[in-house]
């Protein structure tokens, strides 16, 4: 677990204020405390990487969505692509972007937000890319030095909204032992 005490804060008031935001309908569907995961279950439940659904919108409007590995980092997904993918260039021109993390009907994490560039090209990197590479290069037991690394831009989604579903929240206990 990366998160704060502080970072937790703002993302159980980011869970609560969507879910209270949310159509009559969503609510019917995700009930507090019957069909929802805490910040704390989130961090939880995201450990490690989880394969997303990324949505990205076309020049003409028009939705596309691709997977990708996601992590979750101090109560943000992060987000990789090949500089020359499709949905990096729907990034740079419009960064409004929806993740979405399942786990058959049991599960679902629900993001919309904006993707910030942590390590654009021909800019300086975000001041959380060098802790956030390390992981990186770490997790995919990798070499620092491998071209991959300048190949692909990752990205830190800022959350605007965000739920949480289970059909059984209790069974993600907060001490994992």
């Amino acid at each position: 677990m990366f998160e704060t005490p502080d970072e937790l804060n703002r993302l159980q008031v980011l869970l609560d204020t969507s879910l209270a935001d949310s159509s009559s309908h969503l609510r019917s569907i995700i009930r507090p405390g019957e069909s929802t995961l805490d910040a704390e279950q989130v961090v939880q439940v995201c450990q490690g990487m989880c394969t997303l659904a990324i949505a990205t919108v076309t020049r003409r409007g028009e939705p596309r969505i691709s997977g990708a590995d996601g992590h979750f980092l101090h109560g943000r997904w992060v987000v990789g692509t090949h500089r020359q993918a499709a949905k990096a260039r729907h990034l740079a021109a419009r960064p409004g972007i929806s993740a979405t993390f399942m786990r058959g009907e049991q599960l679902g994490i629900f993001t919309h937000g904006h993707a910030v560039p942590l390590n654009p090209e021909g800019t300086s990197s975000d001041p959380t890319w060098p802790a956030i590479r390390d992981y990186l290069v770490n997790h995919y037991d990798g070499d620092s030095d491998d071209p991959f690394w300048d190949e692909n831009i990752w990205y830190r989604i800022d959350p605007t909204w965000m739920v949480a579903y289970s059909t059984d929240p209790a069974g993600y206990s907060r001490d994992p032992s």
